[in-house]
C-alpha cells in the first residue's frame, strides 16, 4: 500500500510516497521536470511487492515545505545534499538510486560525490552530465535539442507562458504520453503558487561548481530513441563515463516518459539490475 510521508531535515520538510516493508532494501526514487513523486506509482507498487523499502520525494521546490526562493539555492550541490538528508534521515546508511529527468542528473552527481552511500544506480532517460555536455559541444542535433533549456531561464516570461490557456503549455509536454489524472495532477501541483517558478530554478541555478568523475557503482541506463531532449549521441557515450558494471538498454518507440509511458518494460529493467547486486 502506498501512503505518503513527510520527510523533515535542515533545509525543510520533504513531501513523499512510501510503500514496502520498513526492512525492506531500500530504495530511493528521483523524479524529473514537471512532474513529483507520483511518477513512480508504477515502479514503487513493483518494488514494495518485491519486498523493498520504496520512498519517492517531491524535491527541492517541488515540495512546499522546500521552496526557497533564490535560484541559487537550486544548484547541484543543494540537490545532491537533498538526497543525503533524505538518506540520512530515513536512517539508509546505504541505498539503491533510480532517477528520471533532471532527478537523473541529480542521480550521477549523488553517485560521483557519494558513491559508498549508492549500491546501485539506475537512470532513466538523461545522459552522464559529462557525456551530454560532449555532445552539447560537438553534436548539432543535442544542440538543437537543448535550446528549451536556455529559452525555460526567462522569467516569469517562461511561467506565464506555460500556465496561460488553462496550462496548454504545460500539458502539451506530456505529449500525451502519461496517463491524464498524471498530467492533471502535475498540472494542479505546478499551478500552486510559487510551485512552477521554483521548479524552473532548477534550470536557472548556474553551472555545477565542479566537474564530474566516472561512476564506479553499477549503472543501468535506459534510454528510448524517440526521447524529445536527449539525442543518442549523449547515450551512447554515456558508457564511457562508467568504470563499474554497466547495462545500457534503448526501448524503441518509446518518449522521454518511460516510467509512466513503458512500467512493465522498466520495471523488469529495474528488477533485473537491483536482483543481480546485493540481494
Amino acid at each position: 500500500m502506498v501512503r505518503e510521508l513527510s520527510i523533515p531535515t535542515a533545509a525543510g520538510v520533504f513531501d513523499a510516497l512510501v510503500a514496502g516493508p520498513p526492512d525492506g532494501r531500500p530504495v530511493l526514487l528521483l523524479h524529473g521536470f514537471p512532474e513529483t513523486g507520483r511518477a513512480w506509482r508504477r515502479q514503487i507498487e513493483a518494488l514494495a511487492a518485491d519486498g523493498r523499502r520504496v520512498v519517492a520525494p517531491d524535491q527541492r521546490g517541488y515540495s512546499p515545505g522546500v521552496r526557497p526562493e533564490l535560484p541559487a539555492d537550486y544548484g547541484i550541490g543543494a540537490l545532491v545534499d537533498d538526497v543525503v538528508a533524505i538518506t540520512e534521515q530515513l536512517g539508509w546508511p546505504t541505498f539503491d538510486l533510480v532517477a528520471h529527468d533532471w532527478g537523473g542528473a541529480v542521480a550521477w552527481w549523488t553517485a560521483d560525490a557519494h558513491a559508498g552511500r549508492v549500491r546501485t544506480l539506475t537512470v532513466v532517460s538523461t545522459p552522464h552530465p559529462g557525456a551530454l555536455a560532449e555532445a552539447m559541444r560537438t553534436d548539432e542535433d543535442q544542440r538543437a535539442r537543448s535550446t528549451y533549456m536556455r529559452d525555460w531561464r526567462e522569467t516569469p516570461a517562461t511561467e506565464d507562458r506555460m500556465l496561460a490557456d488553462d496550462a496548454e503549455l504545460l500539458r502539451s509536454l506530456y505529449a500525451g504520453r502519461i496517463p491524464q489524472d498524471s498530467a492533471d495532477a502535475y498540472v494542479r501541483h505546478l499551478s500552486e503558487p510559487g510551485a512552477l517558478t521554483a521548479a524552473l530554478n532548477w534550470y536557472r541555478s548556474g553551472r555545477p561548481d565542479a566537474a564530474i568523475g566516472v561512476i564506479d557503482v553499477p549503472t543501468l541506463y535506459v534510454w528510448s530513441p524517440e526521447d524529445i531532449a536527449f539525442g543518442p549521441a549523449a547515450a551512447r557515450e554515456t558508457g564511457k563515463w562508467v568504470g563499474g558494471p554497466y547495462r545500457f538498454e534503448t526501448l524503441p518507440g518509446v518518449s522521454h516518459w518511460i516510467p509512466e509511458e513503458a512500467p512493465e518494460t522498466l520495471n523488469r529493467l529495474l528488477l533485473e539490475h537491483l536482483r543481480a547486486y546485493g540481494d
